[in-house]
């Protein structure tokens, strides 16, 4: 009888725990903006959000200017782009959230929400990404940051849809399709 409580507790605690990782969503998450204040994700409820991991010395870094046009083009729509400067590869981004800040408006007039630079990937990975990264968290797949400049959808509920490549362009019919819908 023992053995029995045993493993109905068993199934009882992975079932728990299967149920809350899955019940974790976007929202869940509070992150620091690029200038230092604290953002609940959860302000973005009921919008459509692409996540981009950000580099300013990158091949990949006129994407900025791409995500800039997007923003402003769907942003009425309820459309958010929040964009993750990391320093995760080839050391791409060695600059303070003052300086990030400064490139990111001075060379493409960003104006989507900066966040304080990160880790995307590695043992000091920030928890959002390892939410994005992780089926177990996330509930849809399991991915790894591959480059600067990888896209994550979000759907208005909070709940992860899919990640983007890195060399897909933000504008990319995958992407589109997702803010149109």
């Amino acid at each position: 009888m023992k053995f029995i409580k045993l493993i109905f507790s068993s199934v009882c605690l992975l079932v728990t725990f299967a149920l809350n990782a899955q019940s974790m969503n976007f929202f869940d998450y509070t992150v620091q903006s690029i200038s230092g204040e604290e953002i609940k994700l959860s302000q973005f409820k009921g919008k459509k959000i692409l996540v981009v991991n950000t580099a300013s010395k990158c091949g990949l870094t006129p994407q900025y200017e791409v995500l800039e046009e997007l923003y402003k083009q769907y942003s009425d729509k309820d459309f958010v782009i929040i964009g993750f400067p990391a320093n995760n590869f080839g050391a791409q981004e060695p600059g303070s959230n003052e300086e990030i800040a400064t490139f990111c408006q001075a060379n493409y007039g960003v104006s989507f929400p900066m966040m304080a630079k990160i880790s995307v990937k590695g043992d000091d990975m920030h928890e959002l990404y390892q939410w994005l990264t992780q089926k177990e968290k996330n509930g849809v797949e399991d991915t790894e940051v591959a480059w600067n400049f990888q896209k994550y959808l979000i759907e208005e509920n909070g709940n992860y849809v899919a990640m983007v490549a890195p060399q897909e362009s933000p504008a990319c019919e995958t992407i589109v399709n997702f803010i149109e819908q």
